[in-house]
């Protein structure tokens, strides 16, 4: 054991939504060697781990425990004990009832070093995703937060209910579900209104989010009636009522939507922000990775006679990419593209193409290889030559097309696209169980590789009840030759396109689809 003590990061991971946790919270979790976390904690922050780091989980529900929380507290003191970093990933705040104070003292009474990074507490932000401000100049300027699940065994409660029922304009309580008879009751016995408005939210901020609304009086009644259980907040006050006018989260379009990102890791941010931004749930199972070609002498040896060629086509923002990065490590120039006309299959690999101030000469109306054939035939004169720089196991109707029109084509791999290294195992489980609801490809690739990641892994190809959405005709027709059913195929070949098919499978309309 090393005398160099490691530091305890007690992270508020907030109450699930991802997006909700602190840029420090982040940078902790990147630097960790070990990260505990809770139940409450959003799987979605373990993805931004050092794939070394090692995980944890200590998760407690109100009828069991992983761990109780003395041995949450041995299990950090001796992991710092050995010299690591750990990120502890509360749920919140770690100070708002998250029993961060007693894991501090315990690292404290070692020497050990810890720093306390603040969260979203569910207390706010819950109310919030349901269209509850905690306070309003016309309804009320108080709040209290008060546990709901205070220690039973306690000889007398900490709680003044006399002074709690009337005191506060706003009442939460938290992890109270199971007294919410005895909380109600005692409200009402001390002086509060019983036909005071009150909302359940279970699971606020995430995709599973659900809203009850009642009044003292009835609510525990209607929640035994619905099996409105944990985790859940309780909000009583008179700003309930704003949540018809304010309700926004669960009014956006993928709301209540897992979705599954199959894209390789480097470009699934773009379509699971957008997924995000129309209230959906992306879990991101990159069955794809972008490597280098198993060989690339021929990709340095057309850069280096970049001058002999006429035209350079790119199909995908990958070649792009890959392209670039073997110029600047053959020590290339960009300056060698000059007077080089270039096309581009789609608007992402234009705007790749752009961002390095290189104009676009052709982009097709319609983003497949079909499309650029018929668009050059005017364009490509007898004799010219064409640099094609793509995947290694691209479909040759594009150069042989582009050949019987006289062109001298050089097609050269810039990239492969190999397995990734998702999780079968959970993808499956959350499959069987209907937890995902649409499942989007974006390539052939991502079709075969999710096919071979589930039937090695000894698991069939099983989808459930969720739906495949593909991003065209190409890669539908992969999925179906494979077995697989295709629900939604989109008509523009892009990210936008697939979610434009998405919203309009879903029954929304196209001012939706402001993705």
């Amino acid at each position: 054991m090393t005398n160099n003590k490691g530091t305890v990061y007690l992270i508020g991971a907030g109450p699930g939504d991802p997006g909700l946790l602190t840029v420090k919270g982040l940078e902790c979790i990147k630097q960790a060697d070990v990260i505990v976390y809770d139940r409450l904690a959003g799987p979605r922050l373990l993805n931004q781990r050092r794939p070394d780091a090692e995980c944890i989980y200590v998760g407690k529900q109100p009828d069991r425990h992983t761990l109780t929380q003395e041995e949450i507290n041995r299990l950090l003191v001796e992991k710092a004990l050995l010299g690591l970093t750990v990120a502890r990933l509360k749920g919140g705040d770690p100070f708002v009832f998250g029993r961060g104070g007693e894991e501090a003292e315990a690292l404290a009474g070692h020497g050990i070093p810890f720093e306390i990074i603040p969260g979203v507490t569910s207390a706010i932000a819950v109310p919030a995703y349901a269209g509850i401000p905690v306070t309003h100049r016309d309804f009320t300027s108080t709040l209290a937060i008060i546990t709901g699940n205070e220690d039973p065994t306690k000889e007398t409660s900490s709680i003044q209910w006399s002074k709690i029922a009337t005191g506060a304009g706003t009442l939460i309580f938290l992890m109270g579900m199971a007294n919410l008879p005895g909380i109600t009751q005692k409200l009402i016995k001390h002086g509060r209104a019983p036909q005071t408005p009150v909302a359940l939210i279970r699971w606020g901020t995430r995709p599973e989010q659900k809203t009850l609304v009642g009044r003292l009086d009835n609510i525990a009644r209607l929640a035994k009636e619905q099996g409105f259980k944990n985790p859940a907040i309780i909000i009583a006050g008179e700003v309930v009522q704003l949540r018809d006018q304010l309700n926004w989260f669960e009014n956006k379009p993928l709301f209540g939507k897992r979705i599954l990102v199959t894209r390789s890791r480097e470009q699934a941010s773009s379509l699971s922000l957008a997924i995000e931004k129309l209230g959906g749930e992306p879990v991101e199972y990159p069955t794809i990775a972008i490597a280098p070609p198993e060989d690339n002498a021929p990709l340095e040896q057309a850069l280096n006679r970049l001058s002999t060629y006429n035209w350079l086509i790119f199909t995908s923002v990958n070649g792009v990419t890959c392209f670039f990065d073997t110029l600047r490590r053959v020590n290339g120039d960009i300056r060698d593209l000059k007077g080089l006309k270039i096309c581009a299959i789609g608007p992402q690999t234009g705007q790749a193409l752009q961002k390095m101030a290189l104009q676009v000469t052709y982009i097709p109306a319609e983003f497949r290889a079909e499309a650029i054939i018929e668009g050059l035939r005017d364009k490509l004169a007898p004799g010219d030559r064409v640099l094609l720089p793509r995947a290694d196991i691209a479909r040759k109707i594009l150069p042989e097309a582009l050949a019987s029109m006289g062109a001298q084509v050089d097609e050269v791999a810039a990239y492969r696209t190999v397995l990734g290294a998702g999780n079968a195992e959970t993808i499956r489980d959350m499959l069987a169980t209907g937890t995902i609801d649409i499942i989007t490809f974006t390539s052939s690739s991502t079709v075969r590789n999710f096919v071979t990641l589930l039937e090695t892994a000894n698991l069939g190809r099983p989808v459930g009840r969720a739906q495949v959405a593909c991003i065209g005709p190409i890669t539908a027709a992969t999925a179906r030759e494979l077995e697989l059913p295709v629900h939604i195929e989109a008509s523009e070949y892009t990210i936008n396109g697939l979610l434009q098919a998405i919203l309009k499978h879903l029954g929304f309309g196209q001012e939706s689809a402001n993705c």
